[in-house]
Order: structure tokens, then C-alpha cells, then sequence
């Protein structure tokens, strides 16, 4: 009975052992990660009281919300009105209460917002026949139009840290894809101050991106050719910055209407779909009219995926 006791004794001894050197191998990461939050990515809404537009948005904010595990959050990532860069102002007043008047009616989550090159007033003088001393002209149009905190600015859900940017860099009456100087000196003073946080950062237009060399003819003369518009031309800045922070998990943008997935130098980049598709008028290219479901978990990790909703657009 002794002799039976002392080895079920050793054998408790080593599995006890061997579990607690498992633990130590594999650290708290192997304990299941919480999911911290979970959010859609409502991008390239280009409301207008036309095209059956608002009941589209309506449709979308009402099948995002009815989802058996529902979002707590709402962020929008640009060109939330069809246009108010070349429109003249009682234009852009209308797209924009349109759109407003949608989300007070159909949503009832908090949104965060990020401003697209459409979302600018005025940014063609010429034929939004502005000046550019107008009230609430340029980037400040969407910032009062929304309560913005700033064309830029960050939030926290612990332990994940959002950055949102504003990639549009007007230049000529048109607008190129890139961050100011002012902008990136704040980006690299976010970095540094939240080392201790993991990062996602919400853009409208890419910074890197595979879809952008399938949207229009980029391959003329047997060169790729992207416009200068379409992705972040200072891409290998922001890359070579955020190769300084590991914490740096996950890129978000819009713009291109397409879904696509690039992953470099462990950093993920995505880009989702319209919420219009192709401006209301049915699918753009592969793509359906959809938008994005993120969530964020507890270890840095996440999973995305695009949805669609439906949409089946009326002709007028």
C-alpha cells in the first residue's frame, strides 16, 4: 500500500512539474485572449439625397446593428458625402445633412470619424468657386460638420490604442496621398508616448494596398503606373517609423472601394470595401457594397471580416 502511495505520489510530482513548466514556456499568452472590442468600419458612404442613397446607408447602419453579436462602436473612414471638394456650398450643405440626418435616425452607436478627400470643401476653388476664407472651409467643414476633436486625433480602449489620420493632402486644386509634416511629427509623438499599447491606425487612403493596382488602367506602356491619390506616396516613411514599434498591429483604410489584405513586416494592412459599392449603382468591380467587423482582442491579436448587406440599387 506504501509502495502504491510513494509512485502515485512522484507521478502527482511530475505532472505537476511538467504543468508548471509548460505555464513558464508558454507564458500568459497561452491563456485565452479576451476580446476587447468590437467594431464596423462604415468607409466611402458619398451620401446625396439621390440614387436612393440615404435608404442605402439606412439598410446598412440597420443590418449592422441587428447582427447577433453587435458592434459597441462605429468608425467611419472618409468620403462620407459624394463630393463636396469641387461642389459649391448649398451642394455640400445638403449632402451633409442628408447623411447626418441618417445616422441621428438609423444609429445609435457612438462613431469616431475620419475625414476623406470628398469630405473637403472646397479643395478646387475654381469650381466650388470658393476662396478659401470662407467659414468652415477646407478640412474644417468636416471637422464642425461632425464635432470632430481635430482632422487628426487618437482614443484608447485599453490595451489598444486607435490613431486616426488624415491622408489627404490637397495640392493644385486636386490632392495627393500623403501625411503633412505637422501631422507626422504628432504621429511619431503618438508612437513613442504609447509603447505600451497596441496600435491600429485608421486612414482613408491606403498605405499599402495590392487592390490599388487593379483600379483603373495602372499598367500603360508596360510600366505600373498608381496615381498619386490612390496610395500614401510617403508609404516607406510610415513604414520605416512604425518598423520602430512592434506595437504597431494593424493598418486600416478605404478609398479604393475593394477589399484587400496586405500583410508586411508583421503589420497588417486592410483595406475594405464602399459602403455605395460603385457610387449606388451595384457592385464595383468583385466587390460587393459592404462594410468591414473588426475585433480586437486582449494579446494584440484580431480578426476582420467584410459583410455585405444586400444592397440592390433602384434606378431613379
Amino acid at each position: 500500500m506504501k509502495k502504491i502511495f510513494f509512485y502515485a505520489a512522484v507521478l502527482t510530482g511530475i505532472v505537476f512539474v511538467a504543468a508548471c513548466f509548460e505555464f513558464a514556456r508558454r507564458g500568459p499568452s497561452a491563456q485565452k485572449p479576451q476580446r476587447v472590442i468590437r467594431f464596423a468600419h462604415f468607409t466611402d458612404i458619398h451620401m446625396e439625397p439621390k440614387r436612393n442613397a440615404p435608404e442605402g446607408l439606412a439598410q446598412a447602419l440597420r443590418h449592422m446593428q441587428a447582427l447577433a453579436d453587435r458592434p459597441t462602436l462605429l468608425i467611419t473612414g472618409g468620403d462620407h458625402v459624394m463630393d463636396s471638394f469641387s461642389a459649391k456650398e448649398p451642394w455640400v450643405a445638403t449632402q451633409y445633412d442628408t447623411l447626418k440626418k441618417v445616422f441621428r435616425e438609423h444609429c445609435d452607436l457612438p462613431i469616431k470619424y475620419c475625414i476623406g478627400n470628398h469630405d473637403v470643401w472646397g479643395g478646387n476653388k475654381k469650381y466650388s468657386e470658393t476662396t478659401g476664407l470662407e467659414p468652415y472651409w477646407g478640412k474644417q467643414r468636416p471637422i464642425h460638420e461632425f464635432g470632430m476633436p481635430g482632422r487628426y486625433y487618437s482614443f484608447s480602449q485599453e490595451p489598444w490604442h486607435f490613431i486616426i489620420l488624415d491622408s489627404t493632402y490637397p495640392m493644385d486644386g486636386d490632392y495627393i496621398a500623403r501625411l503633412d509634416e505637422e501631422q507626422y511629427g504628432w504621429l511619431e509623438n503618438e508612437l513613442a508616448a504609447h509603447k505600451d499599447q497596441y496600435i491600429v491606425i485608421i486612414s482613408h487612403i491606403p498605405i499599402l494596398s495590392a487592390a490599388v493596382f487593379y483600379d483603373g488602367d495602372n499598367a500603360k506602356d508596360g510600366y505600373w503606373s498608381i496615381p498619386r491619390g490612390w496610395m500614401h506616396l510617403d508609404s516607406k516613411r510610415l513604414k520605416d517609423l512604425f518598423g520602430r514599434y512592434p506595437n504597431v498591429k494593424l493598418c486600416i483604410s478605404g478609398h479604393l472601394h475593394l477589399v484587400d489584405r496586405v500583410e508586411y513586416n508583421g503589420i497588417v494592412y486592410i483595406c475594405d470595401g464602399a459602403i455605395c459599392a460603385a457610387w449606388w449603382g451595384g457592385n464595383y468591380m468583385e466587390c460587393d457594397e459592404g462594410y468591414g467587423v473588426f475585433d480586437l482582442y486582449s494579446d494584440g491579436t484580431f480578426a476582420h471580416q467584410y459583410i455585405s448587406y444586400g444592397w440592390i440599387p433602384s434606378p431613379e
